[in-house]
């Protein structure tokens, strides 16, 4: 795809979902990497017109520059963002009790802790981007490996087998001290993204280093 038609097919993307107020996002291509500026109300919002984006066909890359506005001229205290943090967090049915640690400067929120999945460590972040007065979220999580390199490349591989849309003979798998290389080609950037996706599912994975190519 050219470039003018990705751009239209992201705004086309954005103007359809019905939490974005697309006017208020820009979008330019280049070689197939998107910039995304403008404004929204809310840092799940920003996260949403990235995740529209980076679904369209053609995309290669995302370079994410939208502002985050809270609604309202008043922004909510940092002390009363992070008491209804960690009230969210102890009703998470999927973290331990007050693993979690939290930092709040300006509105922005920084997680901390060790947990043993990754779905842990994304929950904890999704249950905070939502809320009145979060401008941005970094996720400090740490999660510590309980398997074996071994026992974690081969969940891995079995996991990229079953998906149905890659094909694992173009893709080489290395685990060492709970990082994942992920190396080879794939068909489009979806196939890539279901291909890190399926890595994250093993337990004690910190890192993942996406190296595959798209063509």
């Amino acid at each position: 795809m050219i470039d003018i038609d990705i751009r239209q097919s992201v705004l086309d993307a954005l103007e359809f979902e019905p939490s974005i107020d697309a006017a208020s996002i820009g979008v330019a291509v280049d070689n197939g990497i998107v910039t995304l500026t403008g404004h929204v109300p809310t840092y799940a919002g920003k996260l949403k017109a990235e995740e529209l984006a980076m679904a369209v066909h053609g995309v290669k890359g995302i370079a994410q520059e939208i502002e985050v506005r809270p609604v309202g001229t008043h922004p909510t205290a940092d002390d009363e963002i992070a008491r209804r943090i960690l009230d969210v967090l102890r009703w998470s049915t999927s973290l331990p009790a007050d693993i979690v640690k939290v930092k709040v400067q300006s509105g922005w929120i920084t997680l901390s802790g060790t947990v043993e999945w990754y779905y842990q460590r994304e929950s904890a972040a999704r249950a905070v981007r939502d809320m009145a007065g979060v401008k941005g979220v970094t996720n400090a999580i740490l999660i510590a490996p309980k398997a074996s390199p071994v026992d974690i490349r081969d969940r891995i591989v079995k996991a990229l087998k079953r998906q149905a849309e890659l094909d694992m003979q173009n893709i080489r798998v290395e685990v060492s001290d709970g990082a994942v290389t992920l190396e080879g080609k794939v068909h489009s950037l979806t196939e890539r993204r279901v291909a890190e996706q399926a890595v994250w599912a093993a337990p004690g994975i910190r890192e993942v280093r996406d190296r595959l190519s798209i063509g």
